[in-house]
């Protein structure tokens, strides 16, 4: 059992720059294995031929653009998990008492 009653815990607020690194970092990781998986199996020529075929875009700027929208993708799920994570005890306070 805890020691500490219910209610009169609270997790301490994290610095910006954890939470950022919490965040990011991972996706970071997670952007590196997707591309390398993508780009195993799809050039960013033909890619580009598919799509944008009036613009000049050359394979290492493919690569690079899909890179980044992986990240955001990978950092967008780690944001909602972040988001679902945090502590119930700072959004569910109790209303004041009426007066």
């Amino acid at each position: 059992m805890s020691s500490i009653p219910d209610g009169e815990f609270d997790h301490p607020p994290r610095p910006l720059v954890q939470r950022l690194g919490a965040i990011l970092w991972p996706s970071f990781f997670a952007a590196g294995v997707a591309t390398m998986v993508f780009f195993a199996f799809v050039d960013p020529l033909a890619l580009r031929d598919l799509t944008f075929p009036d613009i000049e875009i050359d394979r290492g700027f493919g690569y690079t653009i899909g890179f980044f929208m992986f990240w955001a993708c990978t950092a967008a799920s780690s944001l909602f998990t972040w988001i679902l994570l945090r502590p119930a005890s700072r959004f569910n306070a109790p209303l004041p008492p009426e007066r």
